[in-house]
């Protein structure tokens, strides 16, 4: 009778000590990321979100005359944050960089490399903080990280899985509020020609490009990556960067090369985007090295170009990336009609996309939010809302993408379910704590965040 008592006295308490033991520091870094990952594997076992199509509907009912006005000083905040200093506009956006010959070989010195391992989702603040220390700046991946990425540390400090992804100008930000005499400039439309001329002027650039690894569903998958070149090789065609997801091992992480037809085409997936991180004493430089793309519109124009080329000459997956950047160009330039039918022709050609073993890039919005500003600003709310379900419901295990939560909010508001908005809004700051676009959205509906 007594042991049965003590046998009914463990079995409420077995399994409070089991969760008290998780939460251990120790225990939990090693089996947080391992039952996140079977939970994963299960939601996409039951629906496989390379599965999802999102279906544009196409009603309109606002036009762009009356938003342009309003819209321009929100997109030099949140989208690409200007240079501190820009020349004026060149004659034509077809760039022409330098006509000094390069050399046939660069591979820069003093690089720290940094992993983004142990951290979940730390390619943006890894990379990042290459970008800084090559320079001299003394901190780390965790000194960006934390304040870009505050929902991935948890109140005592354990790694947790949660952002997903750290935009562009987001870190830009974090260089022009915490790094007071560092610079960055980002533009679109880049080429190997612009990596290698940087480059043979001894400065690395980083860019966002996509990969393809094998996922939890054993299936070729892409996603999307930061990278940071610092060097090149003409005689082997080669580029050299240093790649946060690879620390040891073949590939290795530290000098890794990759073809140049391999890095273009991979890079292609975020309209061949680039950042230059630099001393502000190096600004001047910085504007030389870019010649006519030094101007942002210019750089817009040219990228534009690029983009209705390719998705006239190239197929499948290239093609879907092109009409995509079609419509980031279009957004860049405040052309938000245009753009929305652009992507449209994107999301078409994405619904024909799969049947190998590959998936489609179901995470795209996980990393470029240009289709929401095209439907938003052209009146396209049903879309908006569409989209965002289509990305929070089925592209991903949980509903933790802060912009397609802040985007689906703003146009629920548009719709006239306000309640709904603010739920989003919440939604959105506990992925991403005191964001500032979704406290500003609360406040401006008088409601504390």
């Amino acid at each position: 009778m007594q042991n049965r008592f003590k046998r009914t006295w463990l079995i409420p308490v077995l399994p409070l000590l089991a969760i008290a033991l998780y939460y251990l520091p120790p225990i939990h870094s090693r089996l947080a990321w391992r039952l996140d990952n079977l939970r994963t594997r299960i939601v996409y076992l039951i629906k496989p979100p390379d599965e999802a199509v999102f279906q544009p509907g196409g009603e309109t009912s606002l036009t762009i005359e009356t938003v342009i006005a309003t819209t321009r000083a929100e997109y030099a905040l949140t989208l690409t944050p200007q240079a501190t200093s820009t020349p004026n506009l060149g004659p034509t956006p077809t760039p022409t960089i330098t006509t000094t010959p390069l050399p046939a070989t660069v591979k820069l010195d003093g690089v720290k490399y940094e992993d983004q391992h142990g951290r979940t989702n730390y390619c943006g603040p890894a990379n990042f903080s290459m970008a800084l220390t090559f320079w001299g700046w003394d901190g780390n991946r965790d000194v960006v990280g934390q304040a870009v990425m505050p929902g991935n540390t948890s109140k005592d400090g354990l790694p947790i899985n949660v952002d997903k992804n750290v935009m562009p100008y987001e870190l830009q930000e974090y260089i022009a509020g915490n790094v007071p005499n560092m610079g960055s400039v980002l533009r679109y439309g880049g080429d190997l020609n612009v990596v290698k001329t940087f480059l043979a002027a001894g400065i690395p650039v980083l860019v966002e490009k996509g990969i393809h690894e094998l996922d939890l569903s054993n299936r070729v998958s892409w996603m999307g990556h930061y990278a940071f070149v610092t060097g090149y090789d003409d005689a082997q065609q080669m580029i050299i960067y240093q790649d946060s997801y690879h620390p040891a091992g073949a590939p290795p992480g530290p000098n890794r090369k990759i073809p140049y037809n391999e890095f273009v085409k991979d890079w292609r997936a975020f309209n061949y985007v680039f950042i230059v991180v630099y001393p502000k004493d190096r600004e001047n430089t910085v504007m030389d090295l870019l010649g006519e793309l030094a101007n942002e519109e210019t750089a817009n124009h040219h990228a534009l170009k690029v983009a209705e080329e390719e998705s006239v000459n190239l197929a499948g997956e290239d093609r879907y990336f092109a009409w995509f950047n079609t419509g980031t160009s279009h957004i860049a330039l405040l052309e938000y009609i245009d753009a929305a039918t652009a992507y449209d022709q994107a999301f078409a050609v994405y619904a024909t996309l799969g049947g190998d073993n590959t998936t489609r890039p179901y995470r795209m919005m996980w990393y470029q939010t240009g289709p929401y500003w095209a439907y938003y600003y052209s009146g396209r709310y049903a879309d908006v809302i569409n989209l965002a379900n289509t990305t929070l419901e089925d592209t991903i295990s949980e509903p933790v993408l802060e912009e397609s939560l802040l985007w689906r909010g703003r146009a629920l508001y548009m719709a006239g379910d306000t309640q709904s908005a603010i739920n989003d809004y919440r939604a959105a700051l506990k992925v991403h704590p005191k964001w500032g676009p979704a406290v500003q959205a609360l406040q401006d509906l008088g409601v504390q965040p």
